[in-house]
């Protein structure tokens, strides 16, 4: 039987955290970063399932070889998960493991559906070694800005909505991502060209997520919004964390130059919910 908890409820799976697992998932369960949790027992859990608010996958936590979890698990999929994705328009399950002994289990436990797989780098910066980039010859109308309040109610900025709707992917409420979360943003005649926040928010340590808008790509405002947001960090005591595919390889591109070292790598599985 696999149930889900209520928030207050969420702190009864903090034993089962490693220190070194996938910060996404310990957002959620610190309460910081919103989501859903799904565990095999109200009072003692051994096993559990965190579904991102941002939909960008279900990350298992604890016993892998967790019997009565695992036999559950496909029935729990189909009853309970796909009815719910299909409300938001979700057609994939992503399973992330919060350690490497779930890929096994996903393996073995999926089996009988058609799985995808793919690797995830996972950066962090270690003392002194964060590259500043150098300032690049940009034109004085380029701005890197903090996102703030002012910013994100600047009705002049023309793309502000894209920007907020992107912030509320993740976040209920852009008050929530002001109280808990930081971000930097490049503007350019009245317009966002670039920018870098707090997708997830565990503890003290920030999940960054970068994007540039076309037709901006290739002139290193990721790197100058991203090297902003760092900055902050290391001046607040907070500790900046960097998550992407193993092929993007322009994210991994500017992790590198701005002097983040691989820490590990975890594999994902994915198959359509639209299976029967």
């Amino acid at each position: 039987m696999i149930i889900e908890l209520n928030k207050n409820q969420f702190q009864t799976c903090l034993r089962l955290l490693q220190e070194d697992g996938l910060a996404e998932g310990r957002a959620v369960i610190d309460g910081t970063s919103p989501g859903r949790v799904f565990v095999d027992n109200l009072d003692q859990p051994m096993t559990g399932i965190v579904w991102l608010y941002s939909n960008d996958g279900f990350i298992f936590f604890g016993d892998a070889e967790n019997v009565p979890f695992n036999q559950a698990l496909n029935e729990f999929i189909n009853q309970t998960i796909k009815p719910e994705a299909k409300k938001v328009g979700l057609e994939w399950f992503e399973a992330l493991g919060y350690h490497p002994g779930w890929n096994q289990t996903f393996e073995r436990v999926f089996q009988h559906r058609t799985i995808g797989s793919w690797n995830q780098r996972v950066y962090l910066l270690e003392e002194g070694s964060f590259i500043k980039p150098k300032k690049e010859h940009t034109p004085e109308t380029f701005q890197c800005v903090k996102l703030n309040r002012d910013i994100l109610s600047n009705n002049k900025i023309k793309n502000l909505p894209k920007l907020k709707e992107e912030i509320l992917e993740f976040w209920p409420s852009i008050h929530s991502f002001l109280h808990h979360g930081l971000g930097y943003c490049m503007i350019y005649e009245h317009e966002i060209v670039s920018y870098c926040f707090s997708g997830y928010v565990a503890g003290n340590v920030h999940c960054m997520g970068v994007e540039t808008y076309k037709p901006y790509r290739g002139r290193g405002f990721a790197k100058h919004v991203a090297a902003a947001f760092i900055k902050e960090c290391l001046d607040s005591n907070k500790i900046p964390y960097w998550d992407c595919m193993e092929t993007n390889l322009a994210s991994v591109a500017i992790a590198e130059k701005l002097g983040f070292k691989q820490q590990f790598d975890y594999q994902g599985y994915d198959f359509s919910l639209k299976e029967q």
